[in-house]
């Protein structure tokens, strides 16, 4: 009505005449216009049903649009080092105790102090020896006249046998003579003797270093009272020489022999000393399946013995896909990584980790190095699920 009414307004006169072929031209326009303002809707109408009943194009296409983007890395096959690392403590290679030997007595004096070097047989603390020396002055005297006394029965003995062969006397007192000649050589050789044990005694009130080494301890001073009885006086590492004793398991010490490299790295230190395993284990432990190597080391003021410190024990090369630690993933079943197949899905792959180091870890087992393995994001995956893999940007 308001169309008619416009319409009606700004027509202009005509003929009455004219009113039905006017009106009848109005009426067709009217109509195509609304037909085609229909048309136009059910158009539209149709393109909507069609975009929201989602064909089968339209939805694969959606489809892919709302699967995530992970990256993958394919890891290959590498030459890759093989290490065993593990912790233990250090202490000297050989280490001596050293304490008093004989009688003992009262230390009139100490040489030397912990971390000083020592060459073997060098003195490291002396022993009161009055009363030995004292011993010793009796020991000579009796030496000489013991060698008087022999001295006197082989003049004797030479005088008799003149004598005899002028037959002033029998051939038993030449026996007798002998005999006394022999008691006197004897007598003389018990006081040589016994002055030779006292000396001995004496020289041991010197306590001596039985190898050349470093003092690692010192546990006596003058004026202490000291005794055979055992006690340690100074604690000596022969030739300086140190070492690292970790315990390993069973399965690592089978991939191990003498020889092996290694490199230790003290605690309160970033420095790594290099060393070499000189000695396995004979046995087993059986009850924690771990053994003790021992890693030789050379002297270093860095490595106390006491110490704590870790290491790498080269185990050899092999070829194994290396993977950055946050490809690898873990649970109560074990270690595993996700990989993406060839539709395109998550599928889980259980793998059996080996060496561990700044480069990334090993897999011993598990992968060929062909796979697509999932870089990140491993955590929110579950398996069967479609992703779009992306490969990493190489730069």
């Amino acid at each position: 009505m308001n169309l008619e009414t416009t319409f009606a307004r700004h027509a202009e006169p005509v003929d009455l005449s004219d009113d039905a072929a006017e009106a009848a031209a109005r009426k067709r326009k009217r109509l195509m216009i609304i037909g085609g303002i229909v048309a136009a809707v059910l158009l539209i109408a149709y393109i909507a049903s069609k975009t929201m009943g989602g064909g089968p194009a339209a939805g694969d296409k959606e489809g892919q649009k709302q699967a995530p983007s992970v990256t993958v890395v394919i890891p290959g096959s590498s030459m890759v080092q093989s290490t065993i690392s593990a912790t233990g403590s250090l202490a000297a290679r050989r280490e001596m105790p050293v304490g008093a030997v004989g009688e003992g007595g009262m230390v009139t004096r100490v040489y030397v102090d912990a971390g000083d070097w020592v060459s073997q047989g060098q003195v490291l603390a002396s022993v009161d020896r009055q009363v030995q020396a004292q011993q010793s002055a009796s020991l000579g005297a009796q030496i000489r006249v013991a060698q008087a006394d022999a001295s006197l029965a082989q003049n004797e003995l030479d005088r008799a046998k003149t004598l005899a062969e002028r037959g002033f006397i029998s051939k038993a007192d030449i026996d007798r003579r002998t005999a006394q000649r022999d008691a006197a050589l004897a007598r003389l050789n018990v006081a040589r003797a016994q002055f030779g044990e006292n000396s001995a005694r004496i020289n041991r009130l010197d306590i001596r270093a039985p190898a050349s080494g470093l003092i690692l301890a010192r546990n006596v001073e003058p004026g202490q009272v000291v005794g055979g009885s055992g006690a340690v006086l100074f604690r000596i590492a022969k030739g300086g020489e140190m070492e690292l004793r970790a315990m390993l398991s069973e399965a690592d010490l089978a991939k191990l022999s003498v020889g092996s490299a290694a490199d230790v790295t003290p605690v309160g230190t970033t420095k790594a000393f290099a060393g070499q395993v000189w000695q396995m284990p004979p046995v087993i432990d059986p009850t924690t399946r771990q053994g003790s190597v021992r890693i030789a080391l050379p002297y270093n003021a860095a490595i106390r013995p006491g110490g704590f410190a870790s290491t790498a024990i080269r185990s050899g090369a092999a070829q194994a896909p290396m993977l950055p630690e946050s490809a690898v993933q873990s649970d109560e079943k074990g270690n595993y990584v996700f990989i993406v197949n060839a539709q395109n899905k998550v599928e889980r792959r259980d793998v059996k980790i080996g060496s561990v180091s700044d480069a990334g870890i090993t897999i011993a087992t598990g992968l060929t190095g062909r796979e697509r393995v999932v870089l990140t994001a491993g955590a929110f995956l579950n398996p069967g699920e479609s992703v779009v893999p992306v490969l990493p940007k190489s730069n």
